[in-house]
């Protein structure tokens, strides 16, 4: 699987509100995001440009298994390629 390796922080909250995801807090150049679909679930995101690879792919997969798809189809879901 390729991740796209040109994805910013605020790039990605704004993909993830498709899932229902909506920042809850914000410390620094962090956000915390939540979403109640499928049960709660948070993911922190850090707002750099880009984020690094290994931390997007820990973030995608997270969110991946908590709504029950595999990454690829969430990334075509989110529309990052």
């Amino acid at each position: 699987m390729k991740l796209p390796g040109d994805i910013d922080g605020v790039r990605l909250v704004k993909a993830l509100r498709v899932l229902g995801y909506e920042v809850t807090r914000q410390k620094g150049s962090h956000s915390r995001l939540t979403t109640r679909v499928g049960g709660e679930h948070h993911e922190v995101i850090p707002l750099h440009r880009p984020i690094k690879p290994g931390t997007l792919a820990s973030i995608l997969k997270s969110v991946a298994s908590h709504h029950r798809v595999t990454t690829e189809e969430l990334i075509g879901t989110l529309h990052l390629r």
